[in-house]
């Protein structure tokens, strides 16, 4: 039986739009008595984006930066741009998810992360509801908090995998989907939206308006060849899907270009390294290694420029081989600025509210080098390329 669910937004005229809160990192950063005092930045691009929001306890960013991404795509486009459900994607990625699982004997990392090109995989499927439609939280927190859902979930794959019965019962999605309806609420398959009803196919394709087809995953490994598609391998890759892999130069050349030609760009990235600092909305790569730095020199490098480690194919590499570098987290990339002495920072969007952060804004700023060093991947749309670098990959 269809679900009709009716849904009053006060859309477009209600957003705040942050490229405020990005003039506001920049000026703010530059303060006295904050992390970071003496940076001071000038913006070389800044780009509009949606509000800033927070995946509280869950491993959605991968949902909430893709969709930060696309909310800015609708922007881009001339779009009013849609406060999208992250929490629809990540249920319609267990779902998929789950049935793989059980296909493939468990053998596929059954948790709370994904991919980027998981929000198009979804879309392309299934389609997209806004926020409103759809929150996700229908066991009484005001964040997401999904370490019981997850292990509920993983509870039943793996009851349906050790197949103790013989044979897998016909009825095991059903107790996974009554999960599912139990913490996140019975998916829409109908609602309004600003008076007109609409499925979320109807609504994908004809008020979001984004085409899948039109994006493209862009990675730099050497154990691969250069210029052709390559499955990342990591854990959270389920759909295997298959990335554009290129030189470490092209990666960069990709994201400059497609941020001054207007397009934001989605980010996956590993956060573990010392040089992430949150409290001090900075991401940074010294030229020494941080155990060779004592307390103060460690501290330094958050308050002011300082020599940064000379990234290259093969130290990144390195340390993707070494699992130093690892798909850990997704942001939003919106801008670039410089330092005093030139180098070059990248505005990112995050999804973890404005907690912590010393400028309030749920942006930081990381470094030319901690980008080169620690990107996993891109996502971009496929006329953010040049026509050159379209060739050589083939589209």
């Amino acid at each position: 039986m269809n679900q009709f669910k009716s849904v009053t937004l006060a859309l477009v005229f209600a957003f705040t739009w942050s490229a405020s809160a990005q003039d506001n990192l920049v000026k703010q950063v530059s303060g006295n008595g904050t992390a970071g005092a003496g940076y001071q930045f000038t913006p070389i691009v800044q780009l509009d984006a949606t509000p800033v929001e927070n995946q509280g306890s869950s491993g959605t960013c991968w949902s909430y930066s893709t969709s930060a991404f696309l909310e800015s795509e609708m922007i881009r486009m001339g779009k009013k741009p849609v406060d999208l459900s992250e929490m629809y994607i990540v249920r319609k990625v267990y779902q998929d998810k789950a049935e793989k699982y059980v296909r493939v004997h468990g053998s596929l990392n059954f948790a709370q992360g994904g991919a980027l090109p998981d929000i198009l995989y979804v879309i392309q499927k299934y389609g997209a509801v806004p926020e409103a439609a759809y929150t996700g939280l229908n066991y009484g927190t005001e964040v997401n908090e999904h370490d019981e859902l997850e292990a509920s979930l993983k509870g039943i794959v793996d009851a349906v995998k050790e197949n103790k019965n013989g044979t897998i019962t016909p009825v095991w999605k059903n107790g996974f989907t009554g999960v599912l309806d139990a913490y996140l609420g019975t998916e829409p398959t109908t609602f309004t939206y600003q008076g007109k009803n609409y499925t979320p196919r109807t609504f994908a394709d004809q008020v979001v308006g984004v085409k899948p087809s039109d994006y493209v995953q862009i990675c730099s490994f050497s154990h691969v060849p250069f210029y052709t598609q390559h499955a990342i391998e990591v854990p959270d890759n389920w759909t295997w899907g298959t990335s554009h892999n290129v030189p470490l130069e092209d990666l960069m050349s990709v994201l400059n270009g497609a941020l001054t030609k207007g397009y934001t760009v989605a980010w996956a990235c590993d956060v573990s390294e010392k040089g992430f600092s949150l409290k001090n909305g900075l991401a940074v790569v010294p030229e020494k290694d941080w155990s060779d730095l004592t307390s103060d020199e460690q501290k330094a490098v958050f308050t002011a420029p300082h020599k940064s480690r000379t990234i290259t194919q093969e130290n990144r590499q390195l340390a993707y081989d070494n699992y130093e570098t690892q798909d850990d987290h997704g942001m939003q990339i919106t801008g670039m600025v410089k330092d005093q002495t030139g180098t070059v920072f990248y505005t990112v969007k995050n999804s973890w509210g404005d907690r912590e952060n010393p400028y309030k804004s749920g942006y930081m700023h990381a470094s030319d080098a901690f980008v080169r060093y620690k990107t996993i991947s891109i996502l971009v749309h496929k006329d953010g390329l040049t026509k050159e670098m379209r060739s050589k990959l083939g589209l």
